[in-house]
């Protein structure tokens, strides 16, 4: 396999969870159950895989953890997998008891490679409702032992011991811990992850009840994203006793707060799940997080007993699985798309509406297009003016025609105006960009048809110089219209263009995501229903700024041309800005967004273009942008919110690796 498509060359990590079908007090049956779902997982290139509880003997042995017999077959069940693992890449993490200083512990042992790397005890037992663990157990952090002496004959080893253990692989550090531990006030892999440990595995039994499981999912997402890690976690399931309580081998996988992969709660038989962590995001996140670095700091006494055992986990070469949506920005299901687009919009009125209020104004000025980023900005400007009680008729709305508007958007631009009952009004710039066209000696005043970027930024130019005289003359704000996807790409026209505004309200929405705004008023109805047929006609419209002629029809430029195709863009804008991945892992990832749709050799040119225009030419930009307010966790570009950079940079670096991309 090419490095290039191996996961682990981008950060990735294989875990597995599996849950065997058990016989209760059973070691060797168990074993064997175990052993076949760690050969699985070893097959399928699985790094580190975590059984449930007890799993080799059964969590609900009850007294019976009180036999000697079964405690003596459960150390030979736990050398049979350490023999099961000489030759695998593996490392499993399996549940047993174990006496150590003459007490019963509830352990979850690490074995790999032929050897049991450490062993981590149980801290909280509960001992409430169903549960009576301090019956039968000692908790962990009740013994003094700092390693206990496992195997026999030849195959002795003294193998680490406690709470505090963590397992460093090549690739990842993780963490363990047992069941209850995750309920308690402050679990032991919160201390885990502050160490260091970027994967925590909790092996689990619990119980079914009803809606327990929504809850188990709340605590495995809550923690992950708490301690900014994945978190591992498997449950009991088939097989356990049902003589009072009932199982249902609910295994998950999250991701810093997202579930990644989920078991099949009730199934009848052994179940293996895996997921492709990425723990390069994860430690993106920790490093942009500084609170993630004041803990370590503020629990130093904690960390301090904290050991490392190296497990040199070095599975073969394997594709990725994980999915990726193409639309980072944009909720795939169609319920939580609706939701997420209300509160978009909820936050943009809200934002202009409380700039408004404190500018004492009633009114707003806007030039409108008769395109996607204008339509949107008029959408909420007129929500805001429902919420603060004024009139529509505030809203003094401007479309300006000028050498390259075609007659389709001009349209739009007069419906869309009428519709969200705004004051209309029109003023054809063609003059005064002749004027000054004339004035600075350009060709086109002599009668040549020269459309260069001079004779493009005077029509952008003579629209905001007026919109802003326009606001002077009514002593209101100019709204600007200007989207993140544009704004990341350099793609507005700088000072007295498109760039500025007295207050911008789509700066931090990307253009995937305003198409789904516009849709989403349309459907409902959000500013009107005579507004919805003129918004699917402007999302029906090419791209385009309209600043060279073409026909009467059709516009002369389609912006994603020049800029590359505003969804793939974006997804590159997503990784790149908000996880601050190397080109090559965009890249990576891309290709498994867009499959078929792109070529690897297109997407590799429009990552160029994307890179080189927002690390090296656009940044003086952003440095000067309008107040506006962020949207979502997707990210900001003001110098004010998340991002600030210098405005003379070089994409050097950027520009080096993205070169080592195959093309």
């Amino acid at each position: 396999m090419d490095a290039f498509d191996d996961l682990t060359t981008h950060g990735f990590v294989r875990v597995g969870v599996a849950i065997p079908e058990v016989r209760i007090a059973d070691p060797a049956y168990n074993a064997e159950a175990t052993v076949a779902l760690l050969k699985d997982a070893a097959a399928k290139g699985v790094a580190l895989c975590a059984f449930p509880e007890l799993g080799l003997t059964a969590y609900t042995c009850d007294d019976l953890f009180h036999q000697r017999t079964l405690l003596d077959a459960a150390r030979t069940a736990l050398e049979k997998v350490r023999r099961a693992t000489t030759d695998m890449a593996t490392a499993a993490i399996v549940g047993l008891p174990l006496v150590v200083d003459g007490m019963l512990a509830n352990v979850a042992a690490v074995v790999h490679g032929g050897h049991v790397r450490g062993l981590v005890p149980k801290t909280y037992l509960p001992n409430y409702r169903e549960f009576y663990e301090l019956r039968q157990f000692t908790p962990g952090d009740t013994f003094g032992a700092q390693a206990v002496t496992v195997g026999g004959g030849e195959t002795i080893e003294s193998v680490p011991f406690g709470s505090k253990l963590l397992f460093a692989t090549p690739h990842f550090t993780f963490h363990v811990e047992i069941c209850e531990d995750v309920w308690a006030t402050i679990p032991p892999s919160s201390f885990g992850a502050l160490a260091g440990a970027t994967v925590l595995v909790n092996l689990s039994a619990s119980n079914a009840l009803v809606g327990k499981h929504e809850y188990r999912r709340s605590l495995g997402a809550s923690q992950s994203a708490r301690c900014l890690a994945a978190y591992v976690y498997s449950a009991a399931g088939t097989g356990e006793s049902t003589t009072d309580l009932a199982w249902d081998g609910h295994g998950m996988v999250h991701e810093n707060g997202s579930l990644l992969a989920e078991t099949k709660r009730y199934a009848r038989e052994s179940q293996l799940i895996i997921a492709d962590v990425d723990i390069d995001r994860l430690q993106s996140e920790r490093m942009r997080q500084n609170s993630y670095g004041m803990g370590v700091a503020r629990h130093r006494d904690e960390l301090s007993g904290f050991r490392t055992i190296p497990v040199p986990v070095q599975p073969s070469p394997r594709k990725l699985e994980r999915a990726y949506a193409p639309f980072p920005f944009v909720p795939t299901d169609p319920s939580t798309r609706a939701d997420r687009c209300r509160e978009v919009l909820d936050i943009q009125v809200h934002g202009l509406a409380q700039r408004l209020k404190a500018m004492g104004s009633d009114k707003a000025v806007i030039g409108i297009s008769g395109g996607l980023d204008s339509t949107l900005a008029l959408l909420v400007c007129a929500r805001a003016m429902d919420v603060l009680g004024h009139a529509r008729t505030g809203i003094l709305a401007f479309t300006m025609p000028g050498f390259a508007t075609s007659a389709r958007t001009l349209d739009q631009a007069r419906r869309l105006m009428a519709a969200v009952g705004s004051t209309a009004s029109e003023i054809d710039i063609r003059p005064s960009c002749r004027q000054m066209l004339a004035d600075i000696g350009h060709p086109f005043a002599r009668g040549e048809e020269v459309y260069d970027i001079t004779f493009e930024n005077v029509q952008a130019g003579e629209r905001t110089s007026h919109l802003f005289r326009i606001a002077n003359l009514h002593n209101a704000p100019v709204v600007g219209t200007s989207d993140l996807s544009e704004i990341a790409l350099g793609w507005c026209t700088y000072g007295v263009g498109d760039h500025m505004a007295h207050y911008h309200v789509n700066a931090s929405v990307p253009k995937t995501l305003v198409q789904h705004l516009i849709r989403f008023a349309a459907e409902t109805g959000e500013v009107g229903s005579d507004a919805s047929a003129a918004l699917l006609d402007v999302l029906a419209t090419e791209i385009s700024p309209e600043l060279v002629p073409a026909s009467a029809t059709q516009p002369g430029q389609a912006s994603e041309a020049v800029v590359g195709p505003y969804e793939l863009q974006d997804f590159h804008m997503y990784a790149v800005v908000r996880s601050g991945f190397t080109p090559r892992k965009v890249a990576y990832l891309a290709e498994r967004a867009w499959g078929e749709k792109y070529s690897r050799a297109e997407r590799k040119h429009w990552l160029g273009v994307f890179l080189r225009r927002f690390f090296e030419t656009s940044q003086f930009k952003r440095s000067a942008m309008p107040n506006a307010p962020k949207i979502g966790s997707g990210g900001s570009l003001s110098p004010r919110g998340d991002w600030r950079a210098p405005s003379d940079s070089s994409w050097a670096a950027w520009e080096a690796d993205w070169k080592t991309i195959p093309d």
